[in-house]
């Protein structure tokens, strides 16, 4: 590559971040740092009436839980800013003039009711080549009249003039070269007179060519809007250095057909929002980092949402995506959401975190269950944490696993009681007392095999006696290792429990 490597991703501050703009980000991130380039967060702020405050910092703050760092913009700042295109009137007001001038761009009086009264006239209207001379433009009007309709404060547009005819190329790196006719094109508005701004159009090219960007990595929704982007390049003349276009499939509804939406993440369980939404006056979005996904698992699973690293491989960290990234192994067809393959993701790596780590992340859920944390060691947390890891999808499940080590059970499962707990349970129970109570050593590897010696000996049958002892310390026949358990609870605790399961189990 000729040129440094410089990618931008360009959100709207409308609303929360979508889990496929959170893609669309991350794609660009890989490339740019597999080839040693740069990112560029721009802010789309173009579009005034659709402003929603808090967005932009949603942005930034969702972009950084996630690992993916910027080199420039709007909070990082850099050689080619302002990086928030409100921020840049006059730059879009001296490229409109630009068009203007070279007779590329025309100014258009049509008012909306105008608008909509054409195009209830005429079947499938389009503001081009065959309808503009009949429409209320500086193509149609003479100078005299454009001049006092402006001095005057009416309100206009400018629109790119589209020549027909003609057949554009547009030469993406994942679908190859796509060629559409220019006949099919409709003159785009590219600025406002309302609110002195650009539409998303004209900002973009010219941001893109000002900014030295090379590669345009973008949703494919954006795919139709990409020949009037090379027309456009074409017009300033900067054909030469125009970015080479990247569309990225959709993210799909993980059953049915179309577009993934909010809509699927209620109806379905799962969030589509990276970080928690809280809009003014509105309900609350659910996120995935307060659900209890890590980072890196969301990033992983996104990754492969349209990608592969060209064989088996699943577990990848940042760096190892950043290594195997490449576009020849995108595919052009939509991804499905399945969001239950996030989970697994999740799961896998709590799994790889330290038995320390992954009980420093409980400690908050302990103290949400009304359990000071500080009443327990690390190491005691660790080993608990440790027993139940691998059952686990998200942190707050280790509440349900673990909450007998902390809480001893006041009700036992009706049905354990009634498969495990018969008119003999009772006096074996009290004979078991007897048995733990004699242990030098209450340690699991000590402790079993004298248990189940004692089961043995007494003719017992071993499944009824164990489950009888597991209900009355958990309060219900799960959980791991009984006598790991029992190791971490203590003997006074694991003896307390046993007489209490027994003066409240009634058959």
């Amino acid at each position: 590559m000729d040129r440094k490597v410089r990618v931008r991703f360009a959100p709207s501050p409308t609303g929360p971040l979508h889990i496929g703009g959170v893609r669309t980000a991350l794609y660009n991130y890989l490339f740019a740092r597999k080839h040693g380039g740069d990112m560029i967060l721009r802010i789309e702020d173009t579009d005034s009436n659709r402003f929603v405050p808090g967005a932009e910092d949603y942005i930034n703050e969702s972009l950084a839980w996630l690992g993916i760092r910027i080199d420039e913009g709007v909070r990082e700042g850099g050689a080619y800013g302002p990086y928030k295109q409100s921020e840049r009137r006059d730059i879009y007001r001296e490229h409109v003039r630009m068009l203007l001038d070279s007779g590329r761009a025309y100014i258009a009086f049509d008012t909306p009711a105008e608008l909509d009264a054409k195009r209830s006239e005429v079947a499938n209207f389009q503001y081009d080549a065959s309808t503009r001379m009949a429409m209320r433009n500086s193509l149609s009007l003479s100078a005299d009249e454009v001049k006092s309709l402006i001095d005057s404060g009416t309100q206009y547009v400018v629109r790119f003039k589209v020549e027909p005819g003609r057949d554009v190329v547009v030469d993406d790196l994942l679908r190859g070269k796509v060629t559409i006719n220019s006949s099919i094109l409709d003159d785009k508005v590219i600025y406002k007179s309302a609110d002195d701004l650009p539409t998303y159009h004209l900002a973009n090219i010219v941001d893109d060519h000002l900014m030295e960007v090379t590669h345009v990595i973008r949703g494919e929704e954006w795919l139709p809007s990409a020949p009037l982007h090379v027309l456009l390049y074409e017009a300033f003349g900067w054909s030469d250095t125009a970015p080479k276009f990247v569309h990225l499939p959709l993210l799909l509804k993980p059953d049915g057909k179309g577009k993934l939406s909010k809509r699927d993440g209620d109806r379905l369980g799962f969030p589509v929002f990276p970080l928690e939404w809280h809009p003014e006056g509105g309900e609350i979005s659910s996120g995935y980092r307060e659900s209890g996904y890590l980072p890196e698992a969301v990033v992983n699973f996104l990754a492969l949402l349209g990608w592969n690293p060209g064989d088996d491989t699943e577990i990848m960290s940042m760096d190892q995506l950043i290594d195997k990234f490449d576009f020849s192994h995108c595919s052009k067809a939509g991804a499905k959401f399945d969001y239950e393959k996030g989970r697994w993701f999740n799961h896998e790596y709590l799994q790889m975190l330290s038995d320390e780590s992954l009980a420093r992340l409980f400690k908050p859920v302990l103290c949400q269950h009304g359990v000071n944390a500080d009443d327990y060691s690390d190491e005691f947390l660790a080993h608990v944490v440790g027993l139940v890891k691998g059952r686990i999808y998200f942190v707050k499940d280790l509440w349900e696993q673990t909450k007998f080590f902390f809480v001893a059970p006041d009700e036992y499962s009706a049905k354990d009681v009634k498969k495990r707990w018969n008119e003999d349970t009772p006096r074996i129970m009290g004979e078991l007392i007897e048995v733990l109570l004699a242990l030098p050593d209450f340690g699991s590897k000590a402790a079993e095999p004298v248990v189940l010696d004692w089961i043995a000996s007494k003719g017992y049958h071993l499944g009824n006696v164990m489950n009888a002892f597991r209900l009355t310390v958990v309060g219900e026949c799960k959980g791991p290792h009984m006598f790991d358990i029992t190791e971490l609870l203590g003997k006074d605790e694991t003896v307390a429990r046993i007489k209490k399961g027994v003066e409240r189990i009634k058959i």
